[in-house]
């Protein structure tokens, strides 16, 4: 084997190791999806949600961390905290897909992260927890709210691992909290829930409820810069590269 292709193997099998089991796999290769892009309706202000080379880095970082998990791009997003008329005047966005995952089922998800890389610059703006989220619009169907067809299911990590760098695999499943916006259930932003909670506060015996769309998502809140890959939903991962979306599979 070429020494090029030794190295690529090696990195290969680092990301592998930090994402899912060892007796598990990811395709090598994947499909694009033409369907990821800023969800407008979803979007205030004037913030960045862009597809990116990099980051590399920071300054004198090296190894793995130093480079996106996959492939050599991300999602790279840029909020502000002060910068519209409106109360609150922060901007928000959603980086996401509403066609691929309209009508699958809410319980039916099983496994949700992201890799970030967060600076230390991000945490004096808003605190270690001042983090991008993961957020499914979706249909509850709850019987309690037979009306009610609409709300955001949001995930807000722990602080990152580390900072300045790529931080390994954040398991949304098992880390963080959730919430749904429109209180629905028990499951509030004041009445924090895990993954598996809110699950349950869902499954209470009528209509599935579905999912509409699936997003990376940052705001309204405080100012953020910084980046995102390997955003995993079940037995994909979505990496973010400067020409696209590439879904690679886990097998």
């Amino acid at each position: 084997m070429s020494r090029g292709r030794a190295l690529a193997a090696a990195v290969l099998a680092a990301i592998v190791s930090s994402t899912v089991p060892a007796s598990a796999a990811v395709a090598a290769d994947g499909s694009h999806s033409d369907h990821w892009g800023v969800i407008t309706r979803n979007t205030i202000g004037s913030p960045v949600a862009a597809l990116r080379n990099g980051p590399f880095g920071s300054f004198g970082v090296t190894g793995p961390s130093a480079r996106p998990p996959f492939g050599t791009g991300s999602l790279g997003i840029e909020v502000a905290d002060n910068a519209t008329t409106l109360a609150p005047p922060s901007e928000s966005v959603d980086f996401g897909n509403e066609v691929d995952f309209f009508g699958d089922r809410v319980l039916g998800l099983q496994q949700v992260g992201f890799h970030v890389f967060q600076t230390n610059e991000n945490i004096t703006y808003g605190g270690p927890e001042n983090m991008p989220n993961i957020r499914f619009e979706i249909d509850p169907n709850v019987a309690a709210h037979p009306t009610d067809h609409y709300t955001s299911m949001v995930w807000v990590p722990d602080a990152a691992p580390v900072t300045d760098r790529w931080s390994p695999y954040i398991d949304a499943t098992r880390t963080g909290f959730w919430f749904l916006s429109g209180g629905e259930t028990a499951c509030t932003q004041a009445a924090r829930c895990t993954f598996a909670q809110l699950k349950a506060s869902l499954n209470d015996g009528g209509p599935q409820p579905v999912i509409f769309s699936a997003a990376v998502s940052k705001g309204r809140d405080h100012m953020w810069i910084g980046a995102v890959d390997g955003l995993r939903i079940n037995q994909n991962i979505y990496d973010f590269e400067a020409d696209g979306v590439k879904t690679r599979r886990i097998r």
